[in-house]
């Protein structure tokens, strides 16, 4: 199981952005929803490391989040809210938000297999970075891509040529981070070698 611990930075600075959270997250696909845990903090089970990849890689791009992904066992039945929850992926993620606000992209990853954690926090980290880099418009045609329309149809939404999509995704690094994806997927699934995902 993943627990992802997420902390808003310069939050002294800035407003309360935990409810643009909660309502982004809404409808993602997790064990227990985002729960506020305490002042800008928040907490999410998930189950799926594809879903931890696709949430850290928005709240990279975001620009204003810590994130901790914690591995390994949590204490069942889970309670109904997530920050009520306990087991040592719980405690993983609370050490993995803490390194998270002093490492590169502000991710981190702890868990059973140490040196998977290690991997997976470096390639998710070259990623966050990535993301964050993007211009408005870099962002507007990966986004197109996301949802599954081609180069033409991205270009017809955004009213530019197919040449100004195609250049866009070169500079937004696109083929970097699909490829990069599908590699922190299989890293962070081997963080809990309980979990089956080591193949």
């Amino acid at each position: 199981m993943f627990v992802m611990t997420v902390d808003q930075r310069r939050s002294r600075r800035e407003r309360d952005r935990v409810p643009d959270l909660l309502a982004r997250f809404a409808d993602t696909p997790v064990v227990r929803a985002f729960d506020r845990t305490a002042g800008d903090e928040v907490q999410a089970v998930v189950a799926e490391a594809s879903t931890v990849v696709d949430i850290t890689l928005v709240l990279a791009e975001l620009g204003t989040w810590s994130i901790g992904i914690g591995a390994g066992a949590v204490e069942e039945p889970l309670p109904a809210v997530t920050r009520a929850g306990r087991g040592p992926a719980f405690e993983a993620a609370r050490d993995a938000v803490t390194l998270a606000k002093h490492a590169p992209g502000s991710v981190c990853v702890r868990g059973p297999d140490t040196d998977a954690a290690a991997d997976a926090a470096a390639v998710l980290s070259l990623l966050a970075v990535l993301v964050a880099r993007r211009s408005p418009e870099g962002r507007a045609a990966v986004e197109q891509m996301r949802a599954g329309r081609s180069q033409s149809e991205a270009a017809d939404a955004l009213a530019v040529s197919k040449q100004a999509v195609s250049q866009r995704l070169a500079v937004a690094g696109w083929q970097a981070e699909t490829a990069g994806r599908r590699t922190a997927i299989r890293l962070v699934e081997r963080v809990d070698p309980d979990r089956g995902g080591a193949s």
